[in-house]
């Protein structure tokens, strides 16, 4: 990834939105640099898209700002709108018309015409791989490509900024690994954020995450501190040729262990040892089975799971 600008791209400041009594966004501050990928992660009815709407102009905020590219979208929402491409919830469009019809469309409210308008319209669809369904009115469309239509008219323009809420949602496993690459492949050279409730997603484009929760931001790091707050970060999983229950009483000895609980998952019966602080303990764990002379079948060290991260953050747990 190439090295990040030291000015942010986005500077989001203080950013409330209130409906009637309902605080659905409150001070949301943050900011995103060139070269940044930041994954916007919350449940359901946390406020991501209300701050992705009032970011990119289609909410007005009840306070608070978002300054794109040094453009203030409270102030100058037009400069700062040209800066951006916003792959909205849903992204809705008119049903009787084709993805070429609506693209070629926007390349013209873009102010795009003759041969830059053809080069853009057919740059977003070689990007998007759109080509398959490109007379198809937009209403027989299936979900997955209805997102890879709103993703293309969002780089139709080649922004410097890309707000994009959900742009895998719908998609296949093997759709969503190439918008996963084309987003890689853009990240260099622009400022990201993803609203995603996958949370693979975060390991495989984001640089950075952003946890939202009752319209406050909770936490704020990169995918690997995320990981180290886990419980399973450096964790152990063995299976032995050994009575477990015996083995689980002598590992939970260990100096740096804090747990062992016996599992039975799709990989058969094992022992899973939780570090003590996120502590290594695998040679330590090696060593015992070695001494014990102990015939282990399988051996790996966890790296942490986002969901544990996730649930523990948002619920307070």
């Amino acid at each position: 990834m190439a090295s990040l600008d030291t000015d942010p791209m986005i500077e989001v400041r203080h950013l409330s939105k209130h409906f009637g009594p309902i605080s659905a966004v409150t001070d949301v501050t943050f900011a995103v640099r060139r070269g940044e990928v930041l994954g916007f992660l919350g449940p359901n009815g946390a406020g991501k898209s209300t701050t992705m709407k009032m970011i990119t102009g289609f909410l007005a905020p009840s306070s608070g700002t978002a300054i794109v590219c040094g453009a203030d979208v409270t102030v100058d929402p037009i400069s700062a709108k040209r800066r951006i491409g916003y792959l909205p919830e849903g992204a809705p469009s008119y049903p009787d018309m084709t993805p070429l019809g609506f693209l070629q469309f926007i390349a013209r409210i873009r102010g795009y015409a003759g041969a830059e308008a053809r080069a853009r319209v057919a740059a977003a669809i070689e990007a998007t791989s759109l080509q398959s369904v490109l007379q198809q009115p937009f209403d027989t469309l299936s979900k997955g490509f209805k997102r890879r239509v709103g993703l293309a008219q969002a780089l139709l323009h080649d922004p410097p900024v890309l707000i994009l809420d959900e742009p895998t949602d719908g998609l296949d496993p093997n759709q969503k690994h190439e918008v996963r690459k084309l987003i890689n492949a853009l990240a260099p050279e622009k400022a990201i954020v993803i609203s995603t409730h996958l949370l693979d997603e975060i390991d495989a484009v984001c640089s950075r995450a952003i946890v939202i929760a009752n319209g406050r931001i909770v936490a704020d790091g990169t995918p690997a501190e995320f990981e180290r707050r886990s419980r399973h970060h450096n964790a152990v999983r063995i299976a032995l040729a050994a009575n477990l229950a015996d083995a689980a009483v002598a590992f939970g000895r260990l100096p740096d262990v804090a747990s062992v609980e016996r599992i039975d998952d799709d990989e058969g019966e094992a022992l899973m040892i939780f570090p003590a602080e996120g502590r290594e303990i695998l040679a330590a764990v090696g060593d015992l089975a070695r001494d014990r002379g102990w015939h282990v079948t399988a051996l790996r060290i966890e790296h942490g799971r986002l969901d544990d991260v996730f649930r523990g953050i948002t619920t307070g747990a």
